[in-house]
């Protein structure tokens, strides 16, 4: 599919923190942030993250990079740390850190994987929501944007599944929690995305090991089910989950808070 037209202007004089921001659908989100006038700030535990940011200051926006771990709180009280330094505040916050370490059935996930599917993809919006509100409410208010999945409901990613239901849950709690302070919660929930390949895995330390043929055939069995079960029987684009992580994201969803956006072609998750 052709690449989606930005909105010039659409986020002028907002502050946006974007989270995950090296690869993928966090990459581009932050430079269709920037071409909508946005200043950015960049997080990401990897160095992609300094030529993300290269990239949109050398299009005429205002960003910074912050190298951070947001596993763990202290990173994101760095991120939001040098968000105050730059720009005085926040207005967005988009959690997209997370993602699928392994495939398999829940039987043969080891104790320490599944602890590293929590880390992976819930405690980064647990600590970047914490982290931010502190900004959002001195500003007056403002919006967060959650990634979550459709995989809450599906095969082979049972600790996964887990994580991102919590993010589901959380996002439905804040919102109904500082709604009449002026901010704004909600996610997306993507489905099966086409985009290149990782440069970095998403799994901390050494790369991973090749997978084995058991292993390649229980990822197989994800990506059959998610077009299966995609009413439009494909994978959506980069362009698409953008789309609607900014559409939240902007002023023009200023009466929707507390909802989670299933973006998958029509799979409800």
């Amino acid at each position: 599919m052709s690449a989606l037209p930005a909105w010039p202007g659409r986020f002028a004089g907002k502050v946006a923190v974007v989270t995950g921001a090296a690869q993928g659908i966090g990459r581009e989100a932050a430079l269709r942030l920037a071409r909508e006038g946005a200043s950015l700030v960049l997080a990401d535990r990897s160095e992609l993250v300094d030529e993300v940011c290269a990239q949109a200051v050398a299009g005429g926006a205002q960003a910074v990079a912050v190298r951070a771990d947001l596993e763990g709180y202290e990173g994101a009280e760095a991120v939001m740390q040098r968000a105050r330094e730059a720009f005085g505040g926040i207005g967005i916050l988009i959690n997209n850190i997370g993602g699928t370490i392994w495939t398999r059935p829940y039987a043969e996930y080891q104790p320490a994987q599944i602890e590293a599917e929590i880390r992976r993809s819930l405690f980064p919006t647990l600590w970047g929501c914490r982290a931010a509100l502190p900004l959002l409410l001195e500003g007056g208010g403002g919006c967060i944007v959650n990634v979550s999945s459709v995989a809450t409901r599906g095969l082979n990613r049972v600790p996964y599944a887990a994580a991102k239901g919590g993010v589901n849950a959380m996002t439905a709690c804040l919102a109904w929690e500082y709604a009449e302070q002026g901010i704004r919660v909600n996610a997306v929930a993507p489905g099966g995305t086409d985009a290149p390949p990782r440069r970095i895995p998403r799994s901390a330390g050494a790369p991973p090991a090749p997978p084995s043929a058991q292993e390649q055939a229980w990822y197989q069995t994800i990506m059959d089910q998610t077009v299966q079960s995609s009413l439009m029987k494909r994978y959506g684009t980069l362009d698409e989950q953008v789309a609607a992580i900014l559409f939240l994201a902007s002023d023009e969803a200023s009466y929707i808070t507390g909802v989670t956006l299933p973006v998958a072609g029509g799979d409800l998750g």
